[in-house]
């Protein structure tokens, strides 16, 4: 007869096969091959906690989503590289780690960024307004500039297209609602054409755009540096039309959070914000510090150089503390651009061409300046950036070629100059959000007339008359006297027949035109 076993025989027994099963499991995973790829698959794929010398743990690290570009490197310089690492000075001087993630494609950053594979997340404030919308169940906060392009983004043309009114009816390939679209869109504005006057041929990417144009299927395409200089050299003729170092104001970085994550972790993101912008006035200030930032971005961006990185740093504007206290108007003195006038006028833009919800959230629901207003950081290094300064305005830039011409109608009463108030709101509404945005252009301001009356007072009032819209945008707008070209063409440069009333009304008009430098 056989011998039923104790319960304490049972619980032994239990013991030995589940140390069986641990010892066997541990050993797969360390000594087979079939183990350690598995680990490292499991790793590559989603784990994101890093663990420290002891092997604990480390739940202080913040992971931050990015692209390949430039713009962030105070970060990564701060960082001592893109991994959590003991030498980051933002472990040495807060206490936390910081871990940078490429994630280039649009789709997945977002998707890591919704399941807090990520925390903080690199956003363009001109596009932001075509995703917002839809990401409104997750309060995204806007909670510090990195970077304004200068010269990273750029539209190159073929042989033959000097001047934006020349790309009518043109192919142009764009990656839509992306910052390459935004920046064709004002380009557009300024020029006087808008997006049913030209051929979009859509794009997933600035790249993808590059390669249409190398290929010789369009006229021209919105890129990234430096995809700019192989469009340049793959197409015989072609030529940057223009680029974000003269459009300086369009295209704005930003990182946004979740609203729950920034209320949880407010003080150790102040501290994240602070050191990244020590890093950003290092970069600016030293060609050395922006030397080893550029090693840092090669060592971490696939088939780029120290010479290729250092070029991608040159093509921003690595935001200061300064540019930031700009940026979310807690200065008051500034009168530039915002980010609430470029996330409100591109809004208006994109909603009235169907790319965004009508439910886009205001600009006070996803902005969060916490962070910039309780930063102390005093020093010249940390100081805004200021306006460009420009020479005085010679003869030859009277005649210069320009890259776009904005026509307005500005009323004068017969035979005066002085601007009314209607007209000054004409010039606000018209153009004076095209000036800040293109805020390294030069702006020549032409006066026309029609025909009635003499061509030499018709000169001297036409002049007069653009002197007055000069000392209006200098008064009104803080923007640089010399920046001007002023010039009275009379009625020598027609644009209708001044043989009809319509024709004539047309001929007096005042002409805002973008001259490179």
């Amino acid at each position: 007869m056989a011998r039923r076993l104790t319960t304490f025989s049972k619980f032994l027994i239990t013991l030995i096969i589940l140390a069986a099963i641990a010892f066997g499991g541990r050993y797969i995973l360390n000594e087979t091959e079939f183990g350690r790829n598995l680990v490292k698959s499991s790793t590559e794929e989603g784990d994101y906690e890093k663990k420290d010398e002891s092997g604990k743990v480390d739940d202080s690290v913040v992971k931050i989503g990015v692209v390949t570009w430039g713009g962030y490197a105070g970060g990564q310089y701060f960082n001592e590289g893109f991994e959590a690492n003991n030498n980051s000075r933002f472990y040495n001087d807060y206490g936390f780690k910081v871990e940078f993630k490429i994630l280039d494609d649009f789709d997945a950053s977002r998707a890591a960024w919704k399941s807090d594979e990520v925390n903080l997340l690199w956003a363009t404030i001109d596009a932001f307004p075509t995703e917002s919308a839809g990401l409104k169940d997750f309060e995204p906060q806007v909670v510090f500039q990195a970077d304004w392009s200068r010269g990273g983004d750029a539209i190159v043309v073929r042989r033959g297209i000097t001047k934006v009114s020349d790309l009518k009816g043109k192919k142009i390939a764009v990656a839509e609602m992306t910052p390459s679209h935004s920046f064709l869109l004002w380009l557009l504005d300024a020029g006087g054409l808008g997006m049913s006057d030209v051929q979009i041929v859509p794009q997933p990417n600035a790249i993808d755009a590059a390669q249409v144009f190398k290929s010789k299927l369009v006229d021209a395409a919105v890129v990234w540096s430096p995809d700019d200089e192989d469009c340049l050299n793959s197409v015989p003729g072609s030529r940057v039309l223009e680029s974000t170092r003269s459009a300086s104001h369009i295209i704005a970085d930003v990182f946004i959070a979740k609203k729950e994550y920034v209320e949880r972790n407010e003080e150790k993101l102040r501290q994240l914000y602070e050191g990244w912008m020590r890093g950003a006035a290092e970069i600016n200030a030293s060609d050395a510090n922006k030397r080893k930032a550029a090693k840092i971005l090669a060592d971490a961006f696939d088939g780029f150089d120290e010479n290729m990185s250092y070029n991608a740093i040159n093509n921003v504007r690595l935001c200061t503390h300064g540019d930031n206290l700009d940026f979310f108007k807690l200065n008051p003195k500034y009168k530039g651009v915002t980010g609430e006038n470029l996330y409100s006028n591109m809004t208006n833009v994109y909603q009235s061409l169907n790319y965004a919800d009508k439910n886009v959230p205001n600009w006070r629901l996803v902005a969060n300046s916490k962070l910039v207003s309780s930063t102390d950081l005093s020093g010249n290094e940390h100081a805004s950036e200021g306006q460009k300064v420009f020479a005085s305005a010679t003869e030859s830039d009277k005649t210069r070629s320009a890259i776009a011409t904005k026509r307005v109608s500005i009323n004068f009463r017969t035979g005066e100059y002085q601007l009314s108030e209607n007209a000054k709101t004409i010039i606000d509404l018209e153009f004076v959000d095209i000036a800040k945005a293109f805020a390294n252009s030069r702006i020549r301001i032409e006066g026309n007339t029609d025909n009635v009356g003499s061509r030499s007072s018709n000169k001297t009032l036409s002049l007069k008359r653009a002197q007055s819209v000069a000392d209006y945008l200098v008064s009104e707008h803080g923007m640089p006297s010399n920046r001007f070209i002023v010039v009275g063409n009379g009625p020598d440069k027609p644009v209708a027949s001044n043989d009809t009333s319509d024709g004539k009304a047309k001929n007096r008009r005042t002409d805002f035109e973008l001259v490179p430098e």
